[in-house]
Formats: structure tokens, sequence, C-alpha cells
């Protein structure tokens, strides 16, 4: 599926948190805003908002990356997978990351 950015999108972080499946990871609190993340601190020192869905206790159960796109309004992205209101994308020159779903105009049928 393919959507269409209604706004632009800039990340506020810009070396997030990413680990992979089996990774022990230091959490913190769960978002106001977006109760199913909690805040995540990796191996690395890199603090960022990771989705429970990919935790199990305290250790990632498959590989993430909490990098959010860079994203004008009217840019096209490919929708990868979906997680707690955000969406993993994929843009025209292959560049990946999440964005808010409230900021993303949906076209079905379109692949």
């Amino acid at each position: 599926m393919q959507a269409r950015l209604t706004r632009d999108y800039r990340p506020r972080y810009r070396k997030p948190v990413a680990f992979t499946a089996g990774e022990t990871l230091v959490l913190g609190v769960r978002d106001v805003d977006w109760p199913e993340f909690i805040w995540a601190t990796d191996a690395r020192g890199r603090s960022g908002w990771v989705h429970q869905g990919f935790l199990d206790g305290d250790r990632g159960i498959r590989d993430y990356d909490a990098r959010e796109m860079e994203a004008n309004a009217g840019d096209q992205v490919r929708l990868i997978e979906s997680a707690g209101g955000w969406w993993w994308v994929e843009n025209a020159i292959g560049e990946c990351g999440w964005l808010p779903e409230r900021d993303l105009a949906i076209e079905p049928g379109i692949k």
C-alpha cells in the first residue's frame, strides 16, 4: 500500500535506539500520548521509543530501529508495517523510517 504525507514531518531524535533480537535494553517510562511505546536505551547508549510488541520484558524479540523518516507534505511512501499508530515506510529513494499514521493519507489499492 502507498500513502501520501499530509504535512511535513521532522524526526525528533537523530540517533535513536536500535537493537537486534535477543538484545537486552534498559527500560524507562511509557509514553503518555502513545501508551504502547516504552522509552528504552540500547547497549550503545542510544535511547528512544519502542513499541511494546517488539519486546519481551527487557529483551528485543526481533530487530528494531526507532528511526523516524524526514518527509514533506505530498511525499509518497510505501507502507511496510504498522505499530501503535505509526508506520514503518520506505520513500522513493529507498530510505526507511517511522511516520505517524495521523500524517498519512493512505491510498488503498495502489501498489
